[in-house]
């Protein structure tokens, strides 16, 4: 395996140029694609060849159920500095199962509770108007079925104070926001980062690229929805001045209070409707930078293989017949 095995934990850096740049000369949804899909596996290099250093620390430690063979010289010589890099490595496992575990249910409790407190109203429809005079609005995303409890769908909550703070024509835009967010599940997008970015802290910044591309993919969505960009502008910004935060980070707000990103979503509203490319264009700083996450992403997927497949043998040949 030599050095291949620990690229992986240390390529997710080559993403982050192309997570400040991308939104710069892509389509917000080609932008919230592209850092999930980067996320993922750079996401998941990381796990595997964390999960590879684990087996050549843990064939070391007495009473392991794994066999005799996996513990010889010839296994521990294919890891540099092994007795280190194995016993790092099972606290470093241990650390991204439990939080991603944590972020699983921290997920799924928000979503569950927040449809339990959606029950008691009217369901006939998506729109669920609580009676709170407190300023907010929220896409919450479907529940599965599961054993004793129904499927339940995706439903937009908005306050009845959000409701008096916009006219008509606003509150158009803001169910035409957060119902692209239902449409294109965009929290699945938002989880999958947030999942990668437990597996490797290098990654954590792309949470924030992703959570910003997702919110101006809906604002588009809006916008071309109700067909007035400065409208859908202004209900963002209106929205921003009264809102509250959202019950749950993975629940998406139409607009989040004070300051942040609000500003650069009105800034990006009162301009020029993106262009619907997929890549950025080669001679722009986010051209480079897509290239250089690329190139990273593709090294690392092949160094976790050249890893795996390495390990393997060894395994394989240490093994008694």
């Amino acid at each position: 395996m030599g050095v291949f095995v620990f690229l992986p934990l240390v390529l997710p850096l080559t993403a982050l140029p192309i997570a400040r740049l991308a939104g710069q000369h892509l389509h917000p949804r080609s932008t919230t694609r592209l850092l999930t899909a980067l996320s993922v596996v750079l996401g998941v290099c990381s796990t595997l060849c964390l999960g590879l250093l684990l087996v050549v620390g843990t064939a070391q430690l007495p009473g392991n159920p794994l066999p005799d063979g996996w513990s010889d010289p010839e296994v521990r010589a294919a890891v540099p500095f092994a007795e280190v890099a194995g016993t790092a490595a099972i606290a470093a496992l241990a650390t991204v199962l439990t939080a991603g575990g944590t972020e699983l249910r921290r997920h799924y409790r928000v979503r569950s509770r927040t449809h339990r407190a959606l029950d008691g109203l009217p369901s006939a429809t998506e729109l669920a108007v609580l009676p709170d005079d407190s300023p907010y609005a929220y896409a919450v995303p479907a529940l599965p079925a599961r054993p004793g409890r129904p499927a339940r769908p995706g439903r937009i909550a908005v306050s009845r104070g959000m409701l008096r703070s916009l006219d008509s024509d606003e509150r158009r835009a803001l169910l035409a926001h957060e119902r692209a967010h239902l449409t294109e599940r965009h929290h699945r997008f938002q989880l999958a980062v947030r999942l990668a970015g437990c597996a490797n802290p290098l990654l954590r910044p792309l949470r924030t690229a992703v959570a910003f591309s997702a919110e101006r993919w809906a604002d588009e969505e809006a916008a071309r929805t109700v067909g007035d960009r400065r409208l859908t502008a202004r209900a963002v910004g209106k929205a921003a001045l009264v809102s509250r935060p959202t019950p749950g980070p993975l629940l998406a707000g139409f607009a989040a209070p004070g300051p942040g990103p609000v500003p650069r979503r009105v800034a990006a509203l009162l301009g020029p409707v993106p262009p619907a490319r997929s890549w950025p264009p080669a001679l722009t700083p986010a051209g480079l930078a897509a290239l250089i996450a690329a190139a990273g992403t593709a090294a690392s997927a092949l160094s976790a293989l050249n890893a795996a497949v390495a390990l393997f043998l060894v395994l394989k040949a240490a093994t008694p017949l």
